[in-house]
């Protein structure tokens, strides 16, 4: 029989890093718009009202699972070079969210995730495009510039396949794909070979399955390049 849940503050053992760590591995299991403070307290035997004397609210739950999963995310070091270190920023991070993809839908889709937001990468990061040259307003293009590639890519790769039918839907999305005639798109249809289940938009599956490696490191080139033309014209 299963012991019944606790319903007081203090329950052995109970604490804010198990909850957290509770929270994300059923985040990894079930995504986090099936995530419920509800599973989460019986996961831990506990009554719900229990969670909420460590962690006050389902937004705060899910941007602490947030930043778990990021915790282990290296600082850039502000006095290294700035472009090797903006690149393993961006693939460590993207290393990250890949362990724990269920997490990527709330990165740029929801502000909930800026409430666990790591306020030292934050400030690292300033101090890295500062020692390269960005000033005022241009610091702030280029960390924004930054932020929205450190997000943006990982979101689309990790986009969700619909919960309703994803086996369906991934077979209707190849076989649109696959009627497209040549006077709809020629270009389209000239290079679908090379693009079917690996560009976005075109996809049937997402990264986990079918992960843009390559794309990655040529995106991420071209961030870095365009932050360098930016920094030499002092804008």
């Amino acid at each position: 029989m299963p012991r019944r849940p606790r319903t007081d503050a203090t329950v052995p053992g109970l604490s804010r890093e198990r909850i957290l760590a509770a929270a994300l591995a059923l985040i990894d299991a079930h995504g986090v718009e099936r995530f419920s403070v509800r599973d989460l307290a019986r996961s831990l035997q506990v009554y719900p009202t229990a969670l909420y004397w460590y962690v006050p609210s389902r937004n705060a739950l899910v941007a602490g699972a947030v930043a778990l999963a990021l915790a282990d995310l290296p600082l850039p070091n502000p006095t290294g070079e700035w472009t090797a270190e903006l690149r393993q920023l961006l693939t460590h991070y993207r290393t990250a969210v890949r362990r724990h993809p269920h997490i990527a839908p709330v990165l740029g889709a929801q502000l909930v995730s800026n409430e666990g937001a790591n306020l030292a990468l934050v400030d690292r990061l300033l101090a890295l495009l500062e020692g390269a040259g960005f000033q005022g307003s241009g610091l702030r293009r280029a960390y924004n510039t930054v932020i929205a590639g450190l997000v943006g890519f990982v979101t689309l790769e990790l986009a969700p396949l619909p919960d309703d039918d994803p086996t369906g839907w991934s077979q209707a999305q190849r076989e649109r794909l696959a009627r497209l005639a040549p006077d709809q798109g020629p270009t389209l249809a000239r290079h679908l070979p090379a693009l079917a289940n690996q560009a976005f938009i075109l996809r049937w599956s997402n990264g986990q399955e079918q992960p843009l490696d390559e794309d990655f490191a040529t995106w991420v080139t071209v961030l870095i390049e365009g932050l360098k033309a930016v920094a030499k014209l002092g804008h």
